[in-house]
């Protein structure tokens, strides 16, 4: 590409805290935010959850939020939003075209399910009925801000978020717009829990992607954007560069309904994409995050998937989602900012759980301490229906040293990196 699509800024909220700083703490000292329920009301409370540590109400009062309706998603993704644009300096601008894209599948499920028998008896709760669906989440988020010309909200399941920046990124490269806000936001819902429980994919534990002994998920809730945009116009602006997404890819195998299938099809030809459009070879690669859930499918699958595309060059590899939780349609975005935070601190994301190794699978890396430089991380979502999506973050520094960002400088000028 000859005018690179670079990240300027980046929010995110999960079950280990809020905002980035909080997030590498715990990628640091590989802590899990992973524990009993506190907030969301449901008869299960056996099932360990990967909740962010704040209620509604205190969400609320930290955002300044005093207008309903509102729903628990939309305040999720406001808070990882005002770190993304505040670290980008973006506000609005009669000289620039912002899209806002958000993925998200339970949307405003939580209110729904708090208030459907007053739906039911009386008309006092029925402003929530709007609120419902996904993309009334997107706009009670985005009416925040006052910024965004235009509004898109992707649902893929699992893969939403990754989907979301992917949407972005294409919306760039079209020139449909100048900057592209993009990521995704899930609460956790009764709906959410019982759902995948009624699958029998549950751990009633703390879960352990890619062991031997692995009996499934955690649900974890969460939201994270990114701040995208040409290298031009990062530079015009005086916006510090973080990364360049150098790739991505989708594929959907459309396997089964919820499972993937044994080789991995979907999984290998959305990496085998990303890395084509990054120009970039296997060996390249620093670091994958893996959708690693936890399941016995999905690790086995996906394990043969890496070990197709990476032969036995694997490189160091981690699931996250012992730290967060699954955080479902948020997950591509919260993972691809722990790459985004992987990259600028030179930290490993650990494999938070697992102890035993899996016959024919992976075996994840569980040192913080890099043993080579990370320039290249690779983030995998795959969602229900083999709908696979693999993004490839690059380092900015690696980023600036390409002939391609070269041209693009004006005498001594260069753009701001760390």
């Amino acid at each position: 590409m000859k005018d690179p699509i670079v990240i300027t800024g980046a929010g995110i909220v999960s079950a280990v805290g809020v905002g980035k700083a909080a997030t590498l703490d715990a990628l640091r000292s590989a802590r899990t935010g992973i524990g009993p329920v506190r907030y969301l009301q449901t008869a299960h409370t056996e099932l360990p959850v990967g909740e962010v540590p704040l209620s509604d109400d205190q969400l609320k009062q930290r955002l300044a939020v005093t207008a309903e309706p509102t729903t628990r998603s939309a305040l999720l993704g406001m808070t990882a939003l005002d770190e993304a644009l505040a670290e980008a300096s973006l506000g609005p601008s009669p000289s620039q075209t912002v899209a806002f894209v958000n993925g998200t599948t339970v949307g405003g499920m939580d209110k729904s399910e708090e208030y459907y028998l007053d739906f039911l008896e009386n008309d006092t709760r029925n402003a929530y009925i709007r609120t419902h669906d996904c993309g009334a989440n997107t706009e009670l988020i985005a009416d925040r801000y006052g910024l965004f010309g235009q509004c898109f909200t992707v649902s893929t399941a699992c893969s939403s978020a990754a989907n979301a920046i992917i949407l972005g990124a294409n919306l760039l490269r079209s020139g449909q717009t100048q900057v592209a806000v993009a990521g995704g936001t899930e609460c956790l819902t009764r709906f959410h829990l019982n759902g995948f429980n009624s699958l029998m994919i549950v751990d009633h534990g703390q879960c352990r992607p890619f062991d031997e002994q692995r009996a499934g998920l955690n649900l974890g809730e969460g939201a994270a954007y990114v701040v995208m945009e040409h290298l031009s116009s990062a530079h015009r602006r005086g916006a510090q560069v973080l990364a360049c997404l150098a790739g991505y890819g989708n594929a959907c195998d459309a396997f089964h309904q919820t499972a993937s299938s044994d080789n991995g099809e979907g999984a290998f030809l959305a990496m085998r994409k990303a890395l084509a459009m990054a120009r970039l070879q296997p060996a390249d690669i620093s670091y994958v995050n893996a959708h690693g859930t936890g399941t016995p499918n999905n690790d086995l699958s996906e394990s043969h998937a890496l070990q197709r595309l990476f032969g036995q060059s694997l490189p160091p590899v981690s699931s996250t989602k012992g730290m967060t939780g699954h955080t479902t349609s948020a997950s591509g975005a919260v993972e691809a900012v722990i790459c985004l935070l992987a990259l600028l601190h030179q930290v490993v994301p650990v494999n938070v759980g697992w102890q035993h190794p899996m016959a024919g699978g992976i075996v994840p890396v569980m040192d913080t301490v890099p043993r080579h430089a990370l320039l290249h991380a690779m983030c995998n979502s795959f969602g229900f229906g083999g709908n696979d999506s693999s993004l490839i973050l690059s380092s900015a520094v690696t980023a600036a040293s390409s002939q391609s960002l070269k041209t693009l400088l004006h005498n001594d000028s260069t753009p701001h990196l760390y």
